[in-house]
């Protein structure tokens, strides 16, 4: 394990008013000294005013050093955290002072990863870390938090804790086979595997709304040429973002914008209109919009309000997601899915429909459950599900608990590449504790 000192600016580069520089690793309250006048590890997370000095004895900047003596550190390391000002210069020349003390300059990621190397926190912890950085929206950010705080890491410990016990069970009917004071009937771990594997699926089937709301849903806007597409996306915006004129196909190319939807993270697209045309450059407009149409998570069609809806246009929701916005209300009054980008009636009900059929239950929560969010997740749950289906038929009456112990030992390993480890130490641990075999 990689206990070397690094060093890093952990604040943007740029125009600022402070900036901090971490140190940490073995090593590190030598490196310091070197750098901080008068440098002292007592008293620890107590912030002290200090002269920062080159390895010339020059004078770099004053600022504020705080001591985090290892284990109680964010990396579990020594750590020391140095507050300047900020700007370019300044963090540059003090950055190149503690590594010419001898630290070395930190990888990307470096020191959340020694975190959880150190136990600090879980992979599941460390991503979210990054999550709530990039984080656009409240939704993202009060996910991405949650994570952090370990409401996925429970989750899925307790199905890691059920693996254990079924691990245990069958275990016992391994070393003891056709003992009639067995202490689980084949018939009811069978039924607690299938308990197990449901449990997994419903987690899974947070997988949709958890990677929209960690990536951001595509909303797309659709349909004929001048139906109002590009007014309702400036409005959704908040900003003329999308020229517009009453010039029908006035957008012959795709234009893309982050925003959030009721704090839900949204990529609202503004599309040419859907309609024949002889023009070249029009038909190239038309089959971009199809396009982003094929990728879209959630197609929002507008249709002007005063006409039914075509053909033409019902085939654009045909096999999608989508909902039907009824546009320029202000010009020909209002019903259902009504809506008006000038005087932004129904703009509020709009939002929270697209919500709604993005986000699922979810939009209404405001304290989300815990989810999945990557494709990392995704890819080692469906393998702990099908680990625990393949292990079901051999636990029916003259089945082989050797292949399902197999199966379930599959199933944990899956777990253990999202959160930890399973060993033999911890099932042995869990046998002794539940019934005694001592025979």
């Amino acid at each position: 394990m990689l206990a070397d000192p690094i060093v890093a600016l952990a604040t943007p580069p740029g125009r600022s008013a402070l900036a901090v520089v971490r140190v940490s690793g073995e090593g590190a309250f030598a490196v310091a000294r070197r750098v901080i006048a008068g440098f002292r590890p007592d008293p620890p997370r107590r912030a002290t005013l200090a002269t920062f000095r080159a390895a010339d004895g020059t004078s770099i900047d004053r600022g504020l050093y705080t001591v985090f003596p290892a284990p109680a550190s964010y990396t579990g390391d020594d750590l020391v955290e140095l507050s300047c000002h900020g700007g370019l210069a300044v963090p540059a020349r003090l950055v190149a002072a503690l590594e010419a003390a001898g630290a070395r300059a930190a990888a990307p990621g470096e020191f959340t990863r020694r975190a959880v190397l150190n136990g600090k926190l879980d992979l599941l912890q460390a991503e979210a870390v990054g999550d709530l950085i990039d984080a656009t929206a409240p939704a993202q950010a009060r996910a991405a938090l949650a994570q952090l705080e370990g409401g996925l890491s429970r989750r899925l410990a307790q199905l890691r804790s059920a693996l254990i016990d079924l691990q245990a069970l069958l275990g016992y009917e391994i070393d003891f086979p056709g003992e009639d004071d067995g202490p689980v009937p084949l018939e009811r771990i069978a039924a607690e595997t299938g308990s197990v594997r449901e449990r997994i699926e419903h987690l899974l089937a947070t997988a949709p709304a958890g990677e929209r709301l960690r990536e951001g849903a595509l909303v797309v806007l659709a349909g004929r040429p001048n139906a109002g597409k590009s007014s309702l996306f400036n409005a959704l915006l908040g900003s003329e973002r999308a020229l517009v004129t009453e010039v029908a196909g006035t957008t012959r190319d795709a234009i893309e914008a982050p925003t959030d939807v009721m704090g839900w993270p949204v990529r609202l697209v503004d599309t040419a209109g859907l309609w024949d045309s002889a023009d070249p450059i029009d038909r190239l407009g038309v089959g971009v919009s199809r396009r982003w149409l094929a990728a879209a998570d959630l197609v929002l069609l507008c249709v002007e309000g005063h006409r039914p809806v075509g053909e033409d246009e019902a085939d654009v929701l045909r096999g999608r997601a989508g909902l039907v916005a009824r546009t320029k209300s202000d010009l020909h009054g209002a019903g259902a899915d009504a809506v008006s980008a000038e005087t932004g009636a129904g703009l509020d009900t709009l939002r929270t429909r697209i919500a709604a059929e993005l986000f699922g239950s979810r939009a209404a929560l405001a304290d989300l459950e815990p989810g999945i969010s990557r494709e990392r997740h995704r890819t080692a749950l469906a393998r702990a599900r099908d680990a625990l289906e393949a292990a079901v038929p051999h636990l029916a009456p003259g089945g082989e608990a050797v292949l399902a112990a197999h199966h379930v030992r599959e199933a944990a390993s899956a777990l253990d590449e999202m959160v930890g480890t399973i060993d033999v130490d911890e099932v042995l641990g869990r046998v002794f504790a539940s019934f005694c075999v001592g025979k």
